[in-house]
């Protein structure tokens, strides 16, 4: 069975809001920023039952869109992705309440992210 796609993420290098604003205008999402988490919103895309959620905030580095797929060992799949050809980013880094995260580079220098989200 393949990796669900599990979570977008939109990043920005000059105005985070302005671009939470857009996307909600242009998709019809619902945009909230999380309190002390430095300008960044989650999204809910309105697009019923078993929807991709998503975030939108300043970019901590390069910015753009990433998608992050679900992963149960986020070790095990950084390894993997080395073996293929990819290189370690991010070590997987908990997220208090929201599960922990890791990130891969493919070949090309895509940077790809993995979550392990927690059970609810």
């Amino acid at each position: 069975m393949g990796q669900r796609l599990a979570y977008f993420e939109i990043t920005s290098s000059e105005d985070a809001g302005r671009l939470q604003t857009f996307y909600a205008d242009m998709f019809g999402w619902s945009v909230n920023e999380v309190p002390d988490m430095g300008g960044y919103a989650l999204v809910d895309t309105q697009s019923g039952e078993g929807a991709v959620v998503g975030g939108i905030g300043p970019a901590m580095g390069e910015a753009g869109v990433r998608v992050y797929f679900q992963s149960s060992d986020l070790g095990a799949a950084l390894e993997r992705a080395e073996k293929l050809g990819g290189s370690r980013v991010m070590e997987p880094t908990e997220l208090p309440g929201f599960g922990n995260i890791a990130v891969f580079a493919d070949p090309d220098g895509n940077t790809i992210g993995l979550w392990d989200q927690p059970s609810a």
